[in-house]
């Protein structure tokens, strides 16, 4: 009989544990727990338990091998009158029957139709840029991001409603993180000054949500967006389709994730590029040679090779899901390694993809590795912004078209510098956000 272990990790406060360190500065906490102890550490955030898994094995077994012993991490509950009973957030049965109706409105043949859509926002976007003004880069991937949103998800463009729908997101995200970084949050009925801005923004989200699958539903028309195909989704075995809270809810979580999580993968990669020339001068290569002047399409993703590359790279150093986290619901064992039912197990991309062991030069922004031989050796779970195994982000080649899209539209005519008295910090919120956004001036090539 295999002798099971139990992970070590460092001391914590007698009442609060590891939640101080974790909360002054939980990036830096991540990567010191991983470099002290190893690759899995217990540490307790308050009176939860809590593991880190710090390696690509350990994370297969977690995502794959054993994923049937794991459900989402708790503090995707925290907030359930934001995302309800989404993709995100749902399990088991009720997870498995969303995710074989939404299934089909992500295949290729069918999300390449909004291609079009993305680049037509973007040039709308930078056709108000003048060169040599100043420019907030991650508030203007915000803006262009929404209105993409807007029109691929409502065939709206921005105006009240995706503001008004953003808007109630970005309260309760703060209000989320309240509650994540709090010893007991408090139930949402108890009418504290922060609860009753969240209901208030829930109820302003709600309204704006239903009020447009009503008026879908009573005209019947498909219009082409994904809550047109997300209506008519049908179940393979019953035949049922989604109820307006089931809609409300998929809407919310696709939202959600097709808004700012890509907008931040796009304000990084400016980021990045703007500090390192040559691999901005490899882009424009790239562009010139399959593009030569014209409007790129979607028929051009699979020739925009490095332009790709660029956006894996920025997902490898600054990943929009810096961490990913799974609860145990049953006891169980990982890596040889005791695990409790109801201990909360992070995985952290932040640490993860830049572990020397996997990636030569971890530090260092270079796009060009996802083209050489080595990376095809690279363990399945050492790079994983996407997540993994039967919950990996079903918008996946949603996103990657989106990002390769975006960069190649903007790049063919502008060059972002940053300011040189610009310091950027890389936030851990709900999201990896660049504090206090990434400032600097516009250039024409």
């Amino acid at each position: 009989m295999i002798q099971l272990r139990e992970p070590t990790g460092p001391k914590g406060h007698w009442l609060a544990g590891n939640l101080p360190e974790f909360r002054r500065d939980r990036l830096d906490f991540l990567v010191r727990c991983a470099r002290d102890f190893g690759d899995m550490v217990k540490i307790r955030l308050a009176h939860r338990r809590v593991y880190l898994a710090n390696h690509p094995d350990l994370i297969e077994e977690i995502f794959v091998t054993h994923s049937k012993h794991f459900i989402k991490h708790f503090a995707l509950r925290l907030n359930p009158v934001l995302l309800g009973k989404g993709l995100l957030t749902s399990e088991a049965d009720f997870w498995l029957r969303q995710r074989r109706l939404i299934q089909p409105v992500f295949a290729r043949n069918r999300i390449t139709q909004y291609g079009p859509a993305m680049v037509a926002a973007t040039e709308r976007a930078i056709g108000e840029w003048k060169p040599g003004e100043a420019r907030d880069i991650h508030a203007e991937m915000m803006r262009l991001t929404l209105a993409i949103a807007a029109k691929t998800l409502f065939n709206a463009e921005v105006g009240t409603d995706a503001l008004a729908v953003a808007q109630a997101m970005e309260v309760m995200q703060s209000h989320f993180l309240q509650r994540f970084n709090s010893l007991m949050p408090l139930p949402m009925w108890i009418p504290t000054l922060a609860n009753l801005r969240a209901r208030r923004a829930v109820k302003q989200l709600d309204a704006v949500l239903f009020r447009i699958i009503r008026e879908r539903r009573e005209s019947k028309a498909d219009q082409g967006d994904l809550l047109s195909l997300l209506l008519h989704a049908r179940d393979e075995g019953d035949g049922a389709g989604m109820t307006d809270h089931q809609l409300r809810d998929e809407a919310m979580t696709l939202f959600l994730a097709g808004h700012e999580t890509t907008a931040l993968v796009l304000s990084w990669s400016w980021y990045l590029l703007a500090q390192h020339p040559q691999a901005e001068q490899k882009l424009c290569d790239e562009l010139d040679e399959v593009l030569a002047g014209r409007t790129p399409t979607v028929d051009d993703w699979s020739r925009l090779k490095f332009t790709e590359m660029i956006a894996l790279e920025a997902m490898r150093l600054y990943p929009p899901a810096y961490v990913i986290g799974r609860e145990a619901i049953t006891d169980c064992a990982i890596g040889g390694y005791s695990v409790p039912r109801g201990t909360t197990v992070l995985m952290p991309q932040w640490v993860v993809q830049r572990d020397p062991r996997f990636f030569d030069e971890p530090e260092r922004f270079r796009p060009e590795r996802w083209g050489e031989e080595r990376i095809k050796s690279l363990p399945k779970f050492a790079y994983f912004p996407f997540g993994g195994g039967p919950r990996v982000c079903i918008g996946q080649q949603f996103a990657m078209m989106e990002l390769v899209l975006i960069l190649a539209t903007i790049a063919q005519k502008f060059r972002f510098r940053l300011q040189r008295s610009a310091t950027v910090t890389p936030l851990p919120t709900f999201t990896l956000r660049p504090v206090p956004g990434i400032p600097g001036m516009i250039e024409t090539r």
